[in-house]
């Protein structure tokens, strides 16, 4: 008869060759998935109460148009009148019609649906300047317009 020997079976070992490759994945994903977009701000301004307040839903296609005097550091060189932002760069009323036309042209059919432009304006603005920011929008063809505020809930606190 033959005899077998009893072999001491272990559980084999986990092997994680493969993992820092499936890291490297998820984390590229991620990176590509994620839109993370801040302007730095050159302008500063206060934003007024309101009372019907709701949030932005496609923040993706928003333009960020900042109303305000220039920051501080920014004073000596920009003045202390009152600036127009739009997302990173300092601009005029001609140049923001002229910015926004080239941006929705470079956003896709559906994007140019669903932008919007969010005017952060200074509490202490004159209307003069954002009735013209508003005829600039009308000409660029930029009509979806929301104005940011805070509750007053939020100021309390």
């Amino acid at each position: 008869m033959v005899s077998f020997r009893k072999r001491e079976r272990e559980v084999p070992g986990l092997n994680t060759a493969a993992l820092p490759d499936l890291i490297f994945t998820v984390l590229f994903f991620f990176m590509i998935v994620t839109h993370m977009r801040q302007a730095d701000l050159k302008v500063q301004y206060k934003v007024p109460q309101g009372t019907e307040l709701d949030r932005l839903t496609h923040k993706q296609t928003a333009q960020y148009l900042y109303i305000g005097p220039a920051s501080k550091e920014l004073q000596p060189t920009l003045g202390t009148g009152t600036l127009i932002q739009l997302n990173d760069r300092i601009v005029t009323i001609d140049e923001l019609r002229d910015l926004l036309i080239v941006q929705r042209q470079q956003m896709s059919d559906e994007d140019c649906e669903q932008m919007v432009v969010s005017i952060r304006a200074d509490k202490n603005t004159d209307m003069g300047i954002i009735a013209e920011v508003k005829q600039a929008l009308r000409e660029a063809n930029a009509l979806r317009i929301s104005y940011a505020a805070v509750s007053k809930e939020e100021t309390n606190n």
